[in-house]
């Protein structure tokens, strides 16, 4: 039989008649001798396996079943078995891990986004978002910044020169901020609102012995000052006068009770106290009707003499005639020329300036206790000569 030379890399899909150019017959009779007939060779399928021992020059590896391990297919790299997929993923699946991860792409210290973005206010850099360095003054709010105002920051503005918010507090006088001691004290001159501490605001501030929240000079607490008797403010419930002194002798005694008038509702030449008044006397140049008519009257207020009342629409003789311990006054006043040269002075009655009681004062500029008088143009015939009281 002759045996036909074939290189070994021709694959063979079916059975053929081959002649192989150039070939003999091992006999030496060849092929094309007269009568003769080619034999038909028998050339074994080219399997996976086969051509793999021939590529490698190694016999395949095989599975317990007799099959050919799947690990050996050409171009299979990786455990995915995938062709071509070197690192058994793409970009997209990366950042879809770091999002299940905990860390949303965009957002501070995760991966960028795509094209390099971040989310507002974030730069990305070597991958990852990062803050942006701000700058105090540019009107853009970045980094640590409570504000940025750009050119209108400032200390006395809502947005501070470092880019801070202005609050009470914090030293610096920004907009509706009375006062700013730069502390959350709230008694030491400057609340922790950031107003001026005062008598009235219901906080006890240094130098007050109480603050009651009001004005009212009737209860406990006057002018911030515990109420006591001689502060001239009549404490209710607890005081039926206060002349402001604790002199006793004067109407209203050292301990804030009414005293029985000391001239006993007669006028006389000395001085007699107005019942409920600061230091205010009463006395006659001459006495007449029996002690109830008073001839040119003077007054004294305090430690100042030399008051000469006058006609004015204030005046209030019937207040005047109880103060001086009588039960009223008659109707009875009359009017003429007196001197008041200085340091005499014009009187008027007012419930005003020196206190709120009924009492007499300056003609010039209502304040008297203890002050000279002001008012030196008399000789009118305004001036009072006579008071009859009953």
């Amino acid at each position: 039989m002759s045996r036909l030379h074939c290189p070994l890399n021709v694959v063979i899909a079916v059975f053929l008649p081959v002649a192989c150019a150039g070939g003999e017959a091992t006999d030496g009779t060849g092929f094309g001798g007269p009568g003769t007939v080619p034999m038909m060779p028998t050339v074994p399928m080219m399997t996976a396996t086969t051509m793999a021992e021939e590529s490698s020059g190694e016999p395949a590896t095989t599975s317990e079943g007799g099959e050919t391990d799947e690990a050996g297919e050409t171009g299979e790299t990786g455990e995915t078995g995938e062709t071509g997929d070197s690192d058994g993923g793409s970009d997209d699946a990366g950042l879809t891990e770091a999002a299940e991860g905990g860390c949303s792409p965009g957002n501070l210290d995760c991966p960028c986004l795509p094209l390099d973005a971040c989310t507002p206010g974030l730069v990305c850099v070597e991958g990852s978002c990062v803050t942006e360095a701000a700058v105090c003054g540019d009107g853009m709010l970045g980094g640590d910044e409570q504000c940025d105002d750009g050119a209108n920051n400032g200390d006395d503005k809502l947005c501070k020169a470092d880019c801070t918010d202005q609050v009470c507090g914090d030293g610096a006088l920004g907009p509706g901020e009375a006062c700013d001691d730069g502390n959350a004290v709230d008694d030491d001159g400057c609340s922790n609102v950031c107003v001026p501490a005062a008598c009235g605001d219901a906080v006890v501030q240094m130098g007050e012995a109480c603050d009651d929240g009001n004005a009212d000079n009737t209860d406990a607490c006057v002018g911030c000052q515990a109420a006591a008797c001689g502060d001239t403010f009549v404490q209710a419930g607890v005081e039926a006068c206060d002349d402001g002194n604790v002199n006793n002798g004067d109407g209203c005694s050292a301990a804030c009770a009414i005293e029985a008038p000391a001239c006993g509702g007669n006028f006389t030449t000395s001085w007699c106290p107005q019942n409920g008044t600061n230091q205010q006397f009463t006395r006659c140049e001459s006495v007449s009707n029996g002690g109830k008519t008073c001839n040119n009257p003077f007054v004294r207020y305090g430690t100042v003499e030399g008051g000469v009342p006058a006609q004015h629409g204030s005046n209030n003789f019937t207040a005047w005639c109880t103060q001086l311990g009588f039960a009223g006054f008659n109707n009875g006043v009359s009017y003429g020329s007196r001197p008041c040269d200085a340091p005499q002075g014009q009187l008027f009655g007012c419930t005003s300036y020196d206190e709120n009681v009924w009492h007499w004062c300056d003609w010039q500029d209502g304040v008297w206790l203890n002050q000279q008088l002001d008012y030196h143009t008399c000789n009118d015939g305004t001036q009072i000569t006579s008071i009859t009281c009953l």
